[in-house]
């Protein structure tokens, strides 16, 4: 994101936490319609999209550092939709989801086409894609996975609006049945917690006869992913396990590390 807009997005996200902060508050309740009389009272222009600015400081970009300040010990202030048109700033212990550098990457034989490979970029389409065709989502699941709806956009109750970047469905050996909300991050977006919470409120409300498994995956490198598995625990989002995968010709998978996978 450009210095200038990071810059007029952090004056009205920063303005609105301290026109409702009080000490000791761990929820602040705003509504959209702030953003338009705060951008007037600070004289700064408003985008088009009102809503990028909360996207932003969701997924792109840290909240102002006087906010910062304010979080208590260990937590970290994080920026939710709890309905149409309305947010609240949240005290949580975690707020953005990285890839653990401990992680050793196993290796995957790539099955995406050539043709594919010269024209991806490294976006969230491309990831979604090469999940796709590397059965990926089956391979970290164990559960055989099906594309359902790509970008699926709905509403839902005390949330509003909210998207989904790809929904899988799925079944095991036992006969269960499973739905996958997808988050997939390309580029310098990084996975929030919100959005992940999202996904399993989503699938709660519209498929509440299926085992929701929450699944987020991030570029390491062009062909090297990680992919995680949320729970919800005690009304927060933890994660539950994550693999890295590299995708590779089979050619560069040695005897040694098919060894070495035979005993994990």
């Amino acid at each position: 994101m450009k210095s200038h807009k990071k810059s007029r997005y952090s004056q009205l996200i920063e303005d609105i936490f301290f026109q409702k902060y009080k000490d000791g508050d761990t929820k602040i309740c705003f509504q959209r319609v702030d953003l338009e009389t705060t951008a007037e009272k600070l004289n700064i222009k408003l985008p088009k999209n009102l809503g990028d600015v909360i996207y932003s400081f969701k997924f792109r970009a840290s909240l102002p550092s006087s906010i910062v300040a304010k979080a208590s010990k260990d937590k970290e202030w994080i920026i939710k939709n709890i309905g149409r048109a309305k947010y609240t700033f949240e005290l949580v212990t975690e707020a953005r989801i990285l890839p653990d550098k401990m992680m050793f990457a196993i290796k995957i034989p790539n099955a995406t086409p050539s043709i594919v490979e010269k024209y991806a970029l490294d976006d969230e389409q491309a990831l979604l894609t090469k999940l796709r065709y590397n059965r990926l989502l089956d391979i970290f699941t164990g559960v055989t996975c099906y594309s359902l709806q790509n970008h699926l956009r709905t509403t839902v109750p005390g949330i509003g609006q909210v998207e989904t970047d790809e929904i899988y469905v799925g079944v095991d050996k036992l006969g269960r049945q499973f739905i996958f909300p997808i988050q997939a991050k390309g580029g310098t977006d990084e996975i929030g917690i919100v959005q992940i919470e999202q996904d399993i409120r989503l699938c709660e409300h519209k498929y509440p006869e299926l085992i929701c498994r929450a699944i987020a995956a991030q570029f390491i490198d062009s062909n090297k992913i990680s992919i995680f598995e949320f729970i919800m625990q005690n009304g927060e989002v933890k994660k539950m396990s994550e693999r890295h995968y590299e995708l590779v010709s089979s050619a560069d998978i040695s005897d040694k590390e098919l060894a070495q996978y035979n005993q994990l």
